[in-house]
């Protein structure tokens, strides 16, 4: 089966400081070990970038640009990017028209969207609340087993 790592356990991933580091290291190892698919798309990635590099002041983690760069070459290497796709859109506006979904909550959208574009139905999360209208399958980090 197959994974969609939602941005905030990369951010955790890489936040060793962060009391859920360890749950979102492990949650991704245990799924690799046992042979699932596990992906990222070129959403996570943009809100990866945002949330790295803004400042500690503004809820970011204020990392430099070329850390953060690394960071994304060990995504890139780790985890299969999925591709943009015209229809991404298409269902984007579906379920945000469908779902009444307003402010930062479209890029969750966005990434369900892209789930169902690909055949993708879980996601690995620490924020199953904001996933909880689309009818997918949603993974906390700490249940992974």
């Amino acid at each position: 089966m197959t994974v969609l790592v939602d941005t905030n356990v990369l951010l955790r991933h890489f936040e060793p400081g962060h009391p859920h580091h360890r749950a979102a290291v492990d949650s991704i190892t245990r799924l690799m070990e046992s042979g699932e698919a596990v992906h990222v798309t070129p959403q996570n990635i943009a809100e990866f970038w945002a949330v790295a590099t803004r400042s500690s002041a503004q809820n970011g983690l204020g990392l430099p640009v070329a850390v953060v760069a690394a960071a994304l070459d060990h995504i890139e290497r780790v985890f299969a990017l999925l591709p943009d796709d015209s229809a991404i859109y298409a269902v984007w506006k579906r379920l945000v028209t469908a779902h009444g979904v307003i402010g930062n909550q479209v890029y969750d959208a966005r990434l369900v969207a892209a789930m169902g574009v690909h055949g993708i139905r879980r996601i690995l999360t620490f924020n199953a609340e904001d996933f909880a209208r689309y009818g997918i399958e949603v993974m906390h980090p700490s249940a992974v087993s």
